[in-house]
């Protein structure tokens, strides 16, 4: 796919390019992921490193970290868009959710992750996607 690659949050304040062509994506079925969006599982595109150029709003995104490890979470404070991971100990954005960008990424999902933490009230479609019951990481 060409051409750019935008998106940003819900109402307009932080907005991103990004410059690469992303690696891969998937879904999240952890219990972190259902609470952050509220929703069974987090759909999110992995990014090259230094591929996410911020058009505006970088000051404002705020990142929750969680106590004992794992991903920050980058999000709006003025709407509540949840658009980014960063590794702990990165500068450089990790992934992008995929419903922050304004049109087709050009990636779609291959995997899905922690699906041993897969919400009980939502089984997970038979749709041949690798399933992995932790991190698809490591």
């Amino acid at each position: 796919m060409s051409g750019s690659r935008t998106g940003g949050c819900l109402c307009g304040a932080i907005r991103f390019e990004l410059t690469d062509a992303p690696i891969g994506a998937g879904y999240c079925h952890c219990t972190r992921c259902q609470r952050r969006t509220g929703t069974a599982a987090s759909a999110q595109a992995v990014v090259a490193p230094g591929s996410v150029r911020w058009l505006s709003g970088e000051d404002e995104i705020r990142y929750w970290w969680p106590e004992n490890g794992g991903n920050g979470k980058g999000f709006c404070p003025s709407c509540g868009s949840h658009l980014c991971s960063k590794r702990p100990g990165a500068d450089e954005v990790a992934a992008i959710r995929l419903g922050a960008f304004d049109a087709d990424p050009g990636v779609r999902p291959s995997l899905r992750q922690w699906v041993s933490s897969a919400a009980a009230w939502e089984p997970i479609p038979d749709d041949g996607l690798e399933r992995y019951p932790g991190s698809s990481f490591g």
